[in-house]
């Protein structure tokens, strides 16, 4: 029973050690390794709550773990990645570059934090609001970084010149901030993917939405990871209006 008490909160530590690894990945320029990290987080935060009702050992500790871990992975990590883009695209495009006569774009690069910001208010309700113990309200933490950390994978993976022109453009970025920052805290209630029981009664929203969204990915790589996030929402709004109408 010991061993079993733990085994969450470790899994939780190994979503805050992704996290972490992610960090040092972005700081390096390895944006391809920070994504992986991010994705191995993101993994890990999918079982840790599903082994802790498993073993039925839930409990404030691991509440509380699990909010910080994620505050370094889905939110430190991202907003870190946008602040990295928009600086690395001033620095390098001669258009956006940064000099005595425009030393305020010196100032955009950390507007990406933002979303660490938005992140972290968004966390800070979720363990106070009640209504969110069966589904979400705004965009998962986990969701929206997700969505961040696929912007250099897009820019550098997809066969359109065009698409990466709009996603290295730091304007752009900053737009995608910002509605980032706003649906992470947006009153909009999504369900949520976390498996509570492996039974498919009671699961099949979550395996058929990982089902499209595998069968997406490798459709359309990494240009589907956006096109994820905006299925996941609308298929939220949709699943609402329909129990409205129950």
């Amino acid at each position: 029973m010991e061993i079993k008490k733990h085994i969450p909160n470790f899994i939780t530590l190994l979503n805050l050690s992704s996290g972490l690894l992610a960090v040092i990945a972005i700081f390096k320029g390895y944006y391809d390794e920070a994504f992986l990290f991010v994705c191995l987080g993101i993994f890990f935060d999918f079982w840790d709550g599903f082994f802790a009702r498993k073993f039925n050992v839930s409990g404030e500790l691991g509440l509380q773990l699990d909010s910080l871990a994620d505050m370094v992975t889905s939110g430190v990590v991202p907003g870190l990645m946008m602040f990295s883009l928009i600086e690395t695209i001033q620095n390098t495009q001669e258009q956006f570059y940064v000099t005595e006569d425009t030393f305020y774009m010196g100032v955009v690069p950390y507007f990406g934090f933002l979303i660490t910001i938005a992140s972290c208010y968004r966390l800070a309700k979720f363990n106070i609001d009640k209504r969110q113990i069966d589904s979400f309200i705004g965009l998962p933490t986990p969701a929206n970084a997700l969505l961040i950390m696929s912007i250099p994978m897009i820019q550098f993976e997809n066969s359109y010149e065009s698409i990466t022109e709009l996603l290295s453009n730091p304007y752009v970025l900053m737009g995608i901030t910002f509605l980032s920052a706003y649906f992470l805290n947006a009153n909009i209630p999504l369900f949520s993917l976390k498996l509570k029981s492996l039974a498919w009664e009671k699961a099949k929203v979550q395996y058929l939405f990982i089902l499209f969204s595998i069968i997406l990915f490798l459709l359309l790589d990494f240009i589907a990871l956006p096109l994820i996030i905006l299925s996941y929402v609308l298929v939220s709004v949709f699943l609402n209006k329909r129990a409205a109408k129950v």
